[in-house]
Parts: C-alpha cells; structure tokens; sequence
C-alpha cells in the first residue's frame, strides 16, 4: 500500500472481513456479535459509514470493509417537516440516527405494498445506497399532504412528484 491509500498490487484498498457481525433489526437497532449496541454515539458513527454496494451494506473505512446484515431498511425516518406547497413543497426528513434528507430527485420517496395485507411500506433513499423506511406516523403525515396529480395520489418535494400508491390496485393509500 503506498502512503496515499492506494494499492500498490492492484488489489482493492479494503479488505473485506468475513461472516456478518453487526446486524440491523427492524425496529433501526443496532446489534453487534449478537449484543445491542446502546450507545447512541457509536450509532451514529457506524451510520455515518454505511454503504449499500448492491443487496450488501457494509461499513466501510480506508482499511476494511465490514458486512453488515439489515433485516428491512437500516434506517427509520422519524419525523418530517415542510415549507411551501404544490410543486414548491420541500419535505425534508430526520432518522432515528440524526440524519436529515431532503426529499427529492436525488433522495426518493418509494412506496412498496406488504403482500397478502397490501399496506404500504415507504422507503426513501436517505445517502450512499441505504434507505430509511417511514415510520408510521411519519408516513401519516405525508398522507395528510398528500394530493392528486395525473389520477394518482402522492406527495411534491423539490418539484418531484412521488406517488404513495395507487388506489386502483389496492395497494395504496
């Protein structure tokens, strides 16, 4: 390796460790070796190193790249705020770990279906691949702003509009 980081072999700057030692439950708790990892600050420290390459996320640092196994989404959007209206409206999003997002073309808004229930699971691309699902009461809150656009019903932030289902196949709001 020269002192710059790169690779003086040609092989990739991380090393890739093995067997999955941190996972990400439902609920955004984090968990390492099979213990709950219950400070906040170094929650946060590995969000803030989490990539999604695929399927996979990792943590990833210059030096090693660390599998991590995510049951849903590895982070949860708690709470939402707007300014504007229409097409003008600006949503912008908080996670359970501290990080804001604006809706947008560059972090979507995305509404899948839970089969057999056909309830709405709403995720939206928070940085680096990895998504955050909404939280219910979150999600509740964009169905109160929610309006009608071309025979759909969704939301408008930063002059995009992002669908939250559609009532036609029943798997919608």
């Amino acid at each position: 390796m020269d002192r710059d980081g790169t690779s003086t072999k040609g092989e990739d700057a991380t090393k890739a460790c093995g067997v999955a030692r941190f996972r990400i439950d439902r609920a955004g708790q984090w968990w390492h070796d099979g213990g709950l990892i219950r400070r906040e600050g170094l929650v946060r420290l590995f969000a803030g190193i989490l990539r999604r390459e695929g399927e996979e996320h990792w943590l990833v640092t210059p030096v090693e790249r660390e599998r991590v196994e995510v049951e849903e989404a590895a982070f949860l959007v708690t709470t939402l705020t707007t300014t504007g209206h229409g097409a003008d409206r600006r949503i912008e999003v908080e996670t359970n770990v501290g990080i804001r997002a604006v809706v947008g073309p560059n972090n979507p808004l995305r509404v899948e279906t839970t089969p057999g229930t056909g309830e709405p699971r709403p995720y939206i691309l928070i940085r680096n691949g990895v998504e955050a699902r909404v939280v219910r009461s979150a999600f509740y809150h964009l169905v109160e702003l929610a309006e009608e656009c071309q025979g759909r019903l969704g939301v408008w932030s930063q002059g995009a509009f992002f669908p939250l289902g559609d009532p036609t196949d029943g798997d919608g709001v």
